[in-house]
């Protein structure tokens, strides 16, 4: 499963196992966002929305892990492998703008 991403031109081809994991936790989190939008189209409780607003924050950053994970252990691996240094300089940015 590759696709151009238009701002970089690079592309990642997945396992089918690593397609369908992440297909699959962006669908979940897709529809707890749905849930919560209709909580607010409901006038829900305040604090009712904010747990499953943060349920949703949690279930995103347990995707972006299991992303990042794959990415170190295939792209960032293969790079370095292969010479290409500037892979680090990508993962560092990275992760500084995920620790903001």
């Amino acid at each position: 499963m590759s696709e151009k991403c238009e701002c970089c031109n690079k592309t990642k081809e997945r396992s089918e196992e690593e397609y369908k994991s992440l297909i699959n936790r962006l669908s979940r989190i897709e529809g707890q966002i749905r849930g919560i939008k209709g909580m607010v189209e409901n006038n829900a409780y305040c604090i009712d929305i904010i747990t499953q607003s943060a349920a949703a924050s949690a279930a995103l950053n347990s995707f972006t892990r299991e992303l990042l994970s794959n990415h170190i252990k295939t792209c960032v691996k293969d790079d370095i492998r292969s010479g290409n240094d500037e892979t680090i300089d990508e993962l560092l940015s990275t992760l500084q703008k995920l620790m903001r």
